[in-house]
């Protein structure tokens, strides 16, 4: 039979699941490799054929109806003679009964490695291929990776490496390494039959037995069927060019607009007007009158000039009635602060519906509701209920939260982050974080995407969109949710340790997303990519002033997935004449304390022409000055003898040479192409983040800790590798 053939009879016979017999002979013909087995029907027939397979055997009872054997006592392993074999098939007869169609005897593979793999349906992003540790253990140690079908040969040898147990793939217990084109192949059978097949819900392959010479063979398997599916139509995406008019209005609409200190009406208004931008601003309130010395219209028809956006904070009953004055007066934009919509239930899910049904039809675009606002500091624009006004950048900031997205730009403001934009999506009625990745995708003055998100609308949109705009610019998100419960555990080991957000972070390694687990790493990496050359790869050279600080350095960066080569006789050799001989020799390169500071820029310079490292982190040369005028303020609060003219001489000295370092590294950053990372000895009220240089093509990025500094590096040379990896698809 063909496998439609046989996934059809199955359904027709309302089985919920193949039997494992049927379940190999499907895996078999997508090239996976599954163990050889006979099926027989009696308890004597199961004895004759295990003498012929010979011994050790395995029987097993062979049931559509039965997924999970062990459990119910239906697995004999080890079975050392035709008798044993008969009274194991006699046993499981007992137990299960008219539930089983026959027994199934195999020969007993010898290996002590175990994995898992199959396939199962996201409700969300469709088919998936999931690898990791098996066994009876297999979802308790939830060691997995996951990857959306279609798959290519990169991404099934990634998910291979990012196993917690991945030693295991090695030389084990004298046993060989694993073939890891033999298990690239059998995720690779799992993604096409995913894919050639939609009538199979769920694959589980358990255990995938590797044996003592490493080649995997599918020892357990199950699949089950599902009856054929429609899928729903998705959103009608909005164009990039509509998604990048709301950020530019020559004209603004604030409908609810309020003279009362405190009100959205009145927040969203002062902070557009009182912070620089140019365009003109109209004012609506039912009642008329004045707010702020400016007319209150009562309607937008009664503007006298024409609205390329509207702000509306009126109750969300009255927002259907504005539509027809929209269309009317032209205004093709809305941006939707009202709450009381989706988020609310069932009743408030239907209001939205409709509202975005005759948004729809009468050409007005709404962004919301339920939305905190939008931000563009390149035309001093701020419309958000929080008065943050970070600088003009190159980072655009999405997120479904608006007091996340405030935050995190509240955040970027004071580090010295340059905003591109910024939207919080709210209830995304019609524009969606899908939208706006293609429309950021667009946008040259985005050097870097940064989203907050909880949630997609369109799986597949996002993956797509997302792996698109990856190729040209990063994409950072940080989700929230990542702890829940997920999906309902299926039938199978595939669908039980499929989590949403195991499936989500796997969609991310695949598209290139460099995915964050903290707000600081999200605003730490947007520093990096948009202040820094990206590393060509993920060697990292580090520099200090005390030996300790180094050594947790490189332990952090080794543990980020970073490594710290060994410095090598030549570069050793080149550093020996400017520190004493005690040095380590080694990388870190432990500057000792030294207090000449030419030496700091001779060390840094060599290191950086040193083609074994794609990046550098400085440890604590910077941050000296703050130590100084704080032992300086002690010593003249203390010492009555101390000379002031002679420390305000040492403080601009130090204050004179660290502007002279960090320009020093911005030039050798430029001139080798490689990111530097500085972490300083002590940090200040005013020190940023982010800091310009005079001159410079690139900024300074100094961070408070150097497990910062690992994280972002290790982010950076995580999107390198999805774009060398996309190359060499091309």
């Amino acid at each position: 039979m063909t496998v439609k053939a046989i996934l059809e009879t199955a359904l027709e016979n309302g089985a919920k699941a193949l039997d494992e017999n049927q379940s190999k002979q499907i895996l078999a013909q997508y090239g996976v490799p599954v163990i050889r087995e006979t099926v027989a029907r009696t308890p004597e027939e199961a004895a004759r054929t295990a003498r012929e397979l010979g011994f050790p055997a395995v029987v097993k009872g062979l049931s559509s109806q039965i997924t999970h054997k062990t459990e119910a006592g239906l697995v004999a392993v080890g079975i050392a003679s035709a008798d044993e074999a008969r009274n194991a098939a006699s046993a499981m007869l007992k137990k299960a009964g008219g539930a089983l169609s026959g027994f199934l005897v195999q020969p007993m593979l010898r290996g002590k490695r175990e994995f898992v793999c199959g396939m199962h349906r996201d409700p969300q992003f469709g088919p998936v291929v999931m690898f990791g540790l098996g066994g009876t253990f297999a979802e308790a140690l939830s060691d997995t990776s996951f990857r959306l079908a279609p798959l290519t040969r990169a991404d099934a040898l990634e998910m291979l490496d990012e196993i917690r147990g991945r030693a295991l793939l090695g030389a084990f217990r004298g046993e060989r390494p694993v073939n890891r084109d033999a298990l690239a192949d059998t995720l690779l059978g799992l993604s096409r039959l995913a894919v050639e097949e939609p009538l199979v819900a769920e694959v589980d392959v358990n255990p995938l037995l590797a044996d003592q010479d490493g080649n995997p063979c599918a020892v357990d398997a199950l699949i089950i069927p599902r009856a054929p599916q429609e899928r729903a139509g998705g959103r009608e995406p909005v164009p990039p060019e509509a998604i990048g008019a709301l950020f530019y209005p020559k004209s603004i609409a604030f409908v609810g607009a309020s003279a009362q200190f405190g009100k959205w009406g009145h927040l969203l208004f002062t902070n557009v007007a009182g912070n620089g931008f140019q365009g003109d601003l109209w004012l609506v309130n039912a009642k008329g009158g004045q707010i702020a010395r400016r007319p209150a219209y009562p309607s937008v028809l009664d503007i006298p000039g024409p609205v390329d956006l509207g702000v509306v904070t009126v109750p969300a009953e009255s927002v259907a009635g504005l539509i027809p004055q929209f269309a009317q007066k032209g205004i093709k934009n809305m941006l939707l602060i009202t709450s009381g919509f989706g988020e609310t239930g069932a009743e408030g899910k239907a209001l939205e519906e409709e509202l975005e049904k005759q948004a729809k039809d009468a050409g007005v675009l709404i962004l919301g509701p339920n939305t905190m606002g939008i931000s563009n500091p390149h035309i001093s624009l701020f419309c958000t209920g929080s008065h943050v006004h970070p600088q003009p950048g190159s980072v655009a900031l999405v997120a479904q939260s608006g007091n996340m997205g405030t935050q995190l730009m509240a955040f970027a403001q004071k580090q010295g982050i340059g905003i591109r934009a910024f939207a919080g999506t709210g209830n995304e009625a019609m524009v969606t974080i899908e939208d706006f990745i293609e429309g950021l995708k667009a946008d040259r003055e985005t050097k870097a995407v940064v989203l907050y998100l909880e949630s997609v609308k369109d799986g597949p949109r996002f993956f797509k969109n997302a792996r698109t705009v990856g190729k040209t610019k990063p994409i950072l998100v940080l989700k929230g949710g990542r702890t829940g419960a997920g999906q309902a555990a299926a039938a199978s080991h595939t669908g039980a340790m499929a989590t949403d957000g195991k499936v989500f972070s796997g969609a991310c390694r695949q598209a290139g997303i460099v995915q964050v687990e903290t707000p600081m790493d999200l605003l730490d990496l947007s520093a990096a990519f948009s202040s820094q050359p990206l590393p060509r790869g993920k060697r990292v050279g580090i520099v200090t002033l005390g030996g300790g600080w180094g050594v947790v350095c490189a332990d952090l960066c080794a543990e980020a997935g970073l490594e710290v080569p060994r410095l090598p006789p030549e570069i050793v050799a080149a550093i020996d004449p400017l520190l004493p001989p005690f040095w380590s020799r080694g990388n870190p390169v432990d500057l000792v304390g030294t207090n000449r500071m030419e030496t700091f820029l001779e060390v840094a310079s060599i290191l950086m022409r040193w083609e074994g490292i794609d990046a550098l982190v400085s440890l604590g040369v910077t941050g000296r000055r703050i130590a100084i005028r704080k032992n300086s303020r002690s010593a003249l609060a203390a010492d009555p003898d101390v000379d002031a003219g002679f420390i305000a001489q040492i403080q601009d000295l130090v204050d004179g040479f660290e502007d002279r370092y960090v320009a020093h590294l911005m030039a050798l950053a430029e001139e080798h192409g490689k990111p530097v990372f500085g972490v300083g000895l002590l940090s200040g009220e005013s020190e940023k983040t982010v800091r310009e240089v005079p001159g410079a093509k690139h900024r300074a990025v100094f961070f408070e800790t150097p497990e910062r500094a690992a994280r972002a590096l290790a982010g950076m040379a995580r999107y390198r590798s999805f774009l060398s990896r996309e190359e060499g698809n091309g």
